[in-house]
């Protein structure tokens, strides 16, 4: 399925192994667990925080792994770890449901997802953009992970030293390692976090010594209740934004334009629909194309999709050792609100780093507009109760930064009423090139 690059074992300067190629096995297999290594400090921390097991979240993390490996014909390589836009629609809904209606409202957003691939799949991405431009998207995202702060603070309050402890190991690590270290931070500062709370009597052993060393991963069927579909259906958005991002990604990463995998992005969508799908119908959280494994890529220089079939059966591995899940379980609740705190942190950031790469201009009062109102609402977390569905800030946010941004335009198209103002010449643009009435998703540099 592989051909091998060169003699196996070397990459010449200015190469690269394509998805196609391959190492021999023996390197291949170093990657592909350095692969699992570089996702588990984001993945795992998904169950501790939902409270799903772990061991099912990585049996489903690998698996979707395969899945999207078979779907894309092994034409684009990516690791398919849980995705932390999951965590406040599952907290929400475990509030109202319980775990079981939080895995129901997972499986919507999978077979959504699905859904939206197949359409891009038949018609083409363009429309995607359109809907979705990058004002849009980072507004969405950054309301995502700022709505989680509450929940960082109330881990925090339980055990101040422990979270402060791990906040300060994280916050170390980004810059005093370099290469996959520095990039594994968050486990890093996990684990500094965990022996502080060991040695402060944080820490129960029990599970550990009643698990077994060998045993099946705990599966849980979903419930299904339409009112947490408010909260579901804008991480699609979320999901869809960031598989097309991996894409063209991986398309210039490789040496190709950033446009050479574009016919690809529908079976990318389709497949991490199916693995959320499974994953909710089994008891897992949601997955996504992961940016830390795009790291090892870029260190590496190796794309094979060798190296994440090696990654996807190692993650299934682990999660039929019972005993590692338990483990993971122990971490105690001031570890998880110290990482909670950068982590959610970064999502929020990350929606602004969208507006950032392509230069969203913020003189545009509909620009402005569109992410105030927004951020408030998913900040704040508004909420609003139609019958039996409820819809809260995340769902809302996402709404309101639809709505105005493709109202206001439309509005405007009639009127002229912000071009006649005149703001972009008051003080100078916000940049160079401002992005306002044909936001895209190319790349910045090329326009």
């Amino acid at each position: 399925m592989w051909s091998v690059h060169g003699d196996g074992y070397r990459i010449e300067p200015g190469q690269v192994v394509a998805p196609h190629e391959r190492l021999a096995w023996v390197p291949t297999i170093g990657i592909g667990m350095q692969h699992v290594v570089a996702m588990f400090g984001a993945t795992f921390l998904v169950p501790l925080i939902t409270g799903f097991p772990p061991s099912t979240t990585l049996l489903f993390s690998g698996l979707g792994t395969m899945i999207f490996l078979l779907v894309t014909g092994n034409r684009v390589p990516s690791y398919l770890g849980s995705s932390f836009a999951f965590l406040a629609p599952i907290a929400a809904a475990q509030g109202q449901h319980g775990p079981a209606g939080a895995l129901g409202g997972v499986v919507m957003a999978g077979v959504a997802l699905f859904l939206v691939g197949a359409i891009v799949q038949a018609v083409g991405h363009g429309w995607v953009g359109r809907l979705m431009p990058p004002m849009v998207t980072g507004a969405i995202v950054a309301l995502i992970g700022l709505n989680l702060a509450p929940a960082a603070w109330n881990n925090v309050k339980q055990a101040p030293v422990t979270a402060f402890a791990t906040l300060v190991a994280i916050v170390l690590a980004t810059v005093l390692f370099r290469g996959l270290l520095g990039r594994l931070s968050i486990l890093l500062g996990v684990l500094v976090g965990y022996a502080v709370a060991a040695a402060r009597g944080e820490v129960d052993y029990a599970a550990i010594g009643e698990a077994a060393w060998v045993g099946a991963p705990e599966l849980m069927l979903p419930q299904f209740h339409w009112s947490v579909v408010g909260l579901f259906l804008p991480v699609v958005l979320v999901l869809v934004a960031e598989n097309i991002g991996h894409v063209k990604s991986v398309a210039q990463m490789t040496g190709s334009s950033a446009d050479a995998l574009d016919h690809m992005i529908g079976r990318t969508l389709m497949s991490d629909g199916l693995a959320t799908t499974l994953a909710g119908s089994g008891g897992g959280s949601g997955t996504t194309t992961y940016a830390e494994n795009i790291g090892v890529m870029a260190a590496t220089k190796v794309y094979s999709t060798a190296a994440y079939w090696v990654a996807g059966l190692t993650a299934v591995g682990l999660a039929f050792l019972p005993k590692f899940g338990a483990a993971i379980q122990t971490v105690p609740v001031g570890v998880l609100g110290g990482a909670a705190t950068v982590l959610y942190g970064m999502i929020g950031v990350l929606g602004f780093r969208i507006w950032v790469e392509h230069r969203v201009d913020f003189g545009n009062p509909i620009n402005l507009t569109t992410g105030a109102v927004a951020l408030v609402v998913g900040i704040a977390n508004y909420t609003w109760t139609v019958g039996a569905l409820s819809f809260e800030g995340i769902a809302l946010g996402t709404a309101a930064a639809l709505v105005l941004y493709h109202g206001m335009h439309a509005v405007n198209r009639l009127t002229g009423a912000v071009a006649s103002e005149g703001h972009l010449e008051m003080g100078g643009p916000t940049n160079a090139q401002p992005e306002i009435a044909d936001p895209s998703w190319d790349d910045p540099r090329d326009r």
